[in-house]
């Protein structure tokens, strides 16, 4: 694990926030207050119905022909976090692009385990692929945190499944590995917002078991997968002062040595969420523009 300071733009935000903040107890007020977020009205928002969930679409102004899309995936350790919480990332993301991006509202742990939430993105993304103004053979799947791990689960699985051909998965900071939550050799000082205690909890809800349990699935810790090539070409994104970071590095590692190209962008003095934490931050500007920029080449 990197131990650095936080970085200029971040230092002084990181004083108030706290390391972890999620565990049974605060669970479900954390979710009644995203929840509230989730019911403000949208501008330019429409909601479908996907099956068991659905789907808030955001279009590029002025859009009338057959283009891109991404699926993107809301973060929230599993256990919480709403669509509607993205729409700014994902206004941002289609208006960037000219683009569709449709966040997926998938239903949640640890009432809705794996593999529940993953089958829920799954059909978003499949019915996203059928529409008549997407062009089936440009999409990308996307997301931060626990979305960023199951966007990465979901390219696994499309892979897999071959009826969606992915053309790119973007992963920031994702949560890929379940046996980072029994490390006890990291240095929790610096971290902000998801520390172990945190990651146990999401994880154990999730998986139905002990994060570390030796039948855990690679669609649900995509660390484990033991085959990844093949895959999509990927972007990945965290920050040194992230708990996920050295699992990032390692599954960016994995991904290049089987062929799958793979850009990996380390934040120097960055912790976990920062670029919603400070949004208009130049660290978390760049963070954003260099997404933007891999979109952009990967869907043209």
């Amino acid at each position: 694990m990197v131990v650095d300071d936080f970085h200029p733009d971040l230092r002084g935000v990181a004083r108030w926030l706290p390391r972890g903040a999620i565990n049974r107890r605060t669970l479900k007020p954390i979710r009644w207050l995203s929840g509230l977020q989730a019911k403000m009205p949208a501008k330019s928002v429409e909601v479908k119905s996907v099956a068991a969930v659905s789907v808030r679409l955001h279009r590029p102004p002025g859009s009338e022909n057959t283009m891109p899309a991404m699926l993107w995936i809301h973060g929230g350790g599993y256990v919480m976090g709403t669509a509607g919480q993205d729409d700014a990332v994902c206004r941002h993301f289609a208006q960037e692009l000219g683009i569709i991006v449709a966040a997926v509202e998938y239903r949640l742990a640890p009432e809705q385990p794996f593999p529940v939430p993953l089958d829920d993105c799954y059909d978003a993304l499949v019915w996203l692929a059928h529409q008549p103004d997407v062009d089936p053979t440009r999409i990308a799947v996307g997301g931060a945190s626990a979305g960023g791990g199951l966007a990465a689960a979901l390219a696994l699985l499309a892979h897999e499944r071959g009826e969606v051909q992915l053309a790119f998965q973007l992963l920031a900071y994702p949560m890929l590995d379940d046996r980072t939550a029994n490390r006890i050799d990291v240095d929790e000082r610096h971290f902000r917002l998801w520390n172990t205690k945190a990651n146990r909890f999401g994880w154990q809800s999730y998986l139905g078991h002990p994060p570390g349990w030796a039948g855990v699935s690679g669609l649900a810790a995509p660390s484990r997968y033991d085959d990844l090539s093949g895959l999509p070409p990927a972007w990945i994104g965290v920050g040194t002062l992230d708990l996920f970071h050295d699992e990032d590095v390692a599954y960016a590692q994995r991904l290049s040595a089987a062929g799958v190209k793979c850009n990996l962008d380390v934040v120097k003095g960055a912790f976990h969420g920062f670029d919603l934490i400070r949004p208009k931050a130049g660290v978390a500007e760049a963070f954003r523009s260099a997404q933007v920029a891999a979109l952009s080449a990967a869907l043209g």
